[in-house]
This record gives C-alpha cells, structure tokens and sequence, in this order.
C-alpha cells in the first residue's frame, strides 16, 4: 500500500508556541491512527513564522521564493492537510491567512483538512466553526468533522477532565486517517513525464502524430 503524506501548516508567531505543539500532537496521533490500520504515513511540517517575509513578498510580487515554493508544493501535494492557527480578534491570524491567500484556489479542492486553533481562553474555541471552517469549505477542501481547540488551560493541571485534550486529539485524528484511507493516493507527477499533460499511456508520439493529423 502507498505510502501517504500529511502536510502540517502551523501559523504560531513565538518559539516555542502552542500552536506548534498542538500540531505536532495532531500530526503524531493521526500518524499513529494510520499505522493502526496498516498505512504508513509521514508529516512535512510548515512552519509559517519562518516564511513569513517571504509570504509578504509574494502578495506584494506575485512570485513564491525558493523556500515558500517548496512549502506550498508541500501542501498542495499532500494526501491531507493539518492547519493550526492562533485565534487573533476572535478569527484565525493574519499569517494563517495569507498564506492561504499565495495558494492557488482550487488546490486543496476534495483535501482532507483537521482544523487546530489555540487561544488563551475557550471563549474563543467556536472560532473553528464560524471562521476557519468556512474558509476551507470555500476552497472546497474536505474538513473532518471535528476541529481540536486548545485554550491555556489545556496545557496545564487546571485541564478539563470531562473533554482533555488528549481526547478531543485522538477523535480529531481517527477522523482525518479515516478520511486519508479512503481516498486514492496522491501520486507525486514527474513534469518530464509526457503521462502529466498528454494522459496515461500517451508519449510524444502521440502527441507528434496528433499533430500531423495521424
């Protein structure tokens, strides 16, 4: 069985943060839950602090530097996608933002998505349903149904025993590999390859005899 890979966008702004945390947690526990049905997976972790003055300069120039090209092929190639973005203003952050604005619109069209935010309080954990979810809904994108909130208080020993974040992490996993293995793996295109643009099975001879209306 292929191989599947996970992309891992996390938007945090200090180092350490939060939101990296919680989405290496994600990222570990869905691994975990596909390697439980016989999948193997790995994570290509982005981490959106690093580039985000190339970020800048792509909305500004409409061109991605090297290392921003390679997180967004990253991203778009992947069999699922883990986003996970600090709640500002009671939305997700400005980074998170644009850089999902440098993606092409139909890129993530029928990608599994789990959605992590964090926050300092959990006033704002509905933020994932009234923001972030829309957001992928209109690039089309799959989001599982369960999105993972983590407030301060997670991360502490003042943590809410009746839903703890351990669980609200595992269920949110089960649901992305579930998602991940149903669907057919995303096969990497080699661009020298004439099977990308002409179709499976076609060479450049078909191609040189359509031409000449063979």
């Amino acid at each position: 069985m292929s191989a599947r890979r996970i992309a891992v966008v996390s938007a945090g702004l200090s180092n350490p943060s939060s939101t990296r945390m919680l989405a290496d947690r994600l990222a570990t526990a869905t691994i975990a839950e596909l390697a439980g049905s016989g999948i193997e997976a790995t994570a290509d972790i982005v981490e959106l602090r690093d580039l985000a003055h190339d970020i800048t300069n792509n909305l500004l120039t409409g061109f991605a530097p090297p290392a921003l090209e390679s997180a967004i092929n990253s991203v778009v190639s992947a069999d699922a996608l883990i986003a996970v973005t600090p709640i500002f203003s009671t939305s997700y952050s400005g980074l998170f933002k644009s850089f999902i604005d440098v993606l092409d619109p139909d890129a993530l069209t029928g990608m599994p998505v789990l959605i992590g935010a964090n926050a300092g309080t959990a006033r704002h954990s509905l933020a994932i349903d009234y923001a972030i979810r829309p957001l992928f809904a209109y690039l089309h994108a799959a989001p599982v149904s369960t999105g993972v909130f983590a407030a301060s208080s997670d991360w502490g020993s003042t943590a809410d025993d009746v839903a703890p974040l351990s669980a609200r992490v595992e269920r949110g996993a089960r649901e992305l590999a579930a998602a991940v293995a149903a669907r057919t793996p995303v096969r990497d295109a080699d661009p020298f390859d004439p099977a990308t643009y002409l179709g499976e099975g076609k060479s450049f001879g078909h191609l040189l005899g359509g031409l000449a209306g063979e």
